[in-house]
């Protein structure tokens, strides 16, 4: 997402080298108020130079890193450096994190010296717990909300962690110890895999990674209040980053019961048990990406592909080892988010990703008044446990996201508006966004296509059906019709956003009433002040009933819908 700002301030920007065992990663960030705490990324470049690959021999014997890699590695440092010259990143601001294969190398001080004295720039050692920590870290940095056991599988290593972050709380809570590190990363269990087929003795490995896992859950020590929501939950959530658990996620991911999967990023995405379990058939497909029986597989390249079997081998362990696990969620933020989001003040961490990213944007600075007057177009009162708990899914949160986003495709022609609204969370401005759910991308993207109109052209009538089906409940996907009808009347009276000066021209009371025939009506009343014409804003107003007319309902007439009736009058009466 680009950063709206005025200026960009250089003291902001932050220069971070990740160096895993698979690849190095490079990027500037930027941390500069008020987008912080999504992390904004300016430039970000991978060298696909495996440094795990890089120390064992044909033969499997453990060798220093060899020249022509270290080689590899100092020009794309170079390059590196060139680039941060070019954003203006401070030198100081510059940090080169490195993990398991940098710090088990034999020549891993003369390697380090050689980045040193070509560059300038110190290599950072993190210690096994460290690891761990920044790449919990940067789990709680990828969502709004934590609540479970976190693994991160790199190359060399794989780490087992627990972490609570509440939505509206500053803390992030995880063992003291940061995390349990393990020596079976996916590159690493691709050669013991290899090895242990070899010698008949994958059983043998098979028991040596489940007692491991075991022993580091217990070492944990999970909180009591963690585990007795996981057993109200069903199970534990899992949550997951690293490259290996990323490759897995993508596989699932085409394997979707929603084909084709509408959302390309991994970050947010969420599978059940029994999908994530899904071994056989996930290995067939990338079995079938590697031989080109099919075409390759969407961000899966050869070498994760072939890493699948050995993850695969540990999906079947973690099953067997940790408790039930009821949901399992991927996640993008590893070391590098999680050293940036480490950085941040609390309140900062505080604040929720799809609010921040969409305040830059927003017609007003206090959206309140527009976030007021669509929580009056629905009903109050309590929801929970009703089949149409609207109050659970269209949080003031999530208002407060839609309603800053309300006129930003008014600059767009008429017949652009809907399908650009519809494409915002995911090619469009919030497609970049970093820490935000599936569910909510789909949610923001299909309320501002219904505030549009609904108007898109046949090209794009599939990735609507596609964001549709991740809705969960029918009765979302009316209410998220109705209240993009009542952005669309709302934003008529206000189309400059409220201010001081105009807030009174309309007043929103919902409830529910009903009709001659004693059937269930939302009732919407809409007090208009005299500067609106009344007879204008009945126009607008009828578009809100149009939602409630049953052949609009989810479904068709026999489907799912409310009736609704717009009552407009006068403030003065």
């Amino acid at each position: 997402m680009a950063v709206v700002v005025a200026e960009r301030d250089p003291r902001h920007l932050r220069g971070i080298v990740d160096m895993g065992s698979n690849g190095i990663r490079f990027s500037i960030s930027t941390l500069q108020p008020p987008t912080e705490r999504i992390m904004p990324t300016l430039y970000q470049h991978r060298a696909g130079i495996s440094l795990y690959d890089a120390q064992y021999s044909q033969t499997g014997e453990r060798i220093p890193i060899d020249d022509t890699t270290i080689s590899a590695v100092i020009t794309s440092f170079k390059k590196f450096r060139r680039t941060c010259q070019d954003f203006s990143v401070p030198e100081e601001n510059i940090t080169v994190l490195a993990t398991e294969a940098t710090r088990t190398a034999v020549n891993s001080e003369e390697f380090r010296s050689r980045i040193k004295k070509a560059v300038g720039w110190d290599v950072t050692i993190l210690p096994k717990e460290e690891e761990g920590r920044v790449g919990a870290m940067g789990v709680a940095s990828s969502l709004p909300e934590i609540s479970g056991l976190v693994m991160d599988l790199g190359g060399g290593s794989t780490q087992l962690s627990w972490l609570v972050k509440k939505s509206d709380s500053e803390d992030v809570e995880m063992p003291k110890s940061g995390a349990v590190s393990m020596p079976y990363g996916a590159a690493a269990m691709s050669r013991r895999l290899e090895e242990a087929e070899q010698k008949g003795t994958v059983k043998d490995l098979r028991e040596e990674i489940r007692a491991a896992v075991e022993k580091a859950y217990e070492s944990l020590r999970i909180p009591a209040d963690l585990e007795s929501a996981a057993k109200k939950a069903g199970g534990f959530t899992l949550y997951l980053s690293g490259g290996g658990f990323r490759g897995w996620g993508y596989v699932l991911m085409s394997q979707h019961r929603v084909s084709p999967y509408p959302i390309p990023v991994i970050n947010g995405f969420k599978v059940g048990r029994k999908e994530f379990l899904s071994t056989d058939q996930v290995k067939a497909a990338a079995a079938a990406s590697l031989s080109r029986d099919e075409d390759e597989l969407f961000r899966i390249s050869d070498r994760r592909a072939a890493q699948v079997p050995a993850v695969a081998l540990l999906v079947n362990v973690l099953a067997e080892a940790l408790p039930l696990v009821n949901e399992v969620r991927f996640c993008q933020g590893g070391v590098r988010e999680g050293y940036l989001f480490s950085s941040l003040a609390s309140h900062v961490k505080a604040e929720l990703p799809l609010v921040v990213a969409t305040r830059p944007v927003a017609m007003q600075k206090d959206p309140s008044p527009l976030v007021d007057l669509l929580e009056a177009a629905v009903p109050s009162g309590t929801t929970q446990g009703a089949l149409d708990d609207y109050k659970s899914v269209f949080t003031r949160e999530l208002l407060e996201a839609f309603a800053n986003l309300i006129q930003y495709h008014s600059s767009h022609s008429k017949d652009l508006q809907a399908t650009a609204a519809l494409r915002s969370t995911t090619s469009g401005i919030l497609a970049g966004v970093h820490g935000v759910l599936h569910e909510s991308r789909a949610l923001i993207a299909l309320m501002l296509c219904a505030r549009w109109g609904s108007n898109i052209p046949p090209s794009d009538e599939m990735f609507k059906r596609s964001l549709e089906q991740l809705v969960e409940s029918p009765w979302t996907l009316w209410s998220i019709n109705y209240l993009g009808a009542v952005a669309a009347l709302v934003a008529s009276v206000y189309p400059a956003g409220i201010t001081e000066a105009n807030k009174g021209r309309l007043q929103l009371n919902a409830s529910w009433d009903r009709d001659e025939k004693a059937r269930t009506v939302l009732l919407l009343k809409a007090k208009i002040s005299a500067d609106v014409d009344e007879e204008v804003f009945g126009i607008e107003a009828h578009g809100v009933e149009r939602v409630g007319k049953k052949k609009r309902w989810i479904g068709g007439r026999e489907g799912i819908g409310h009736r609704v009736s717009v009552d407009v009058s006068s403030v003065s009466q």
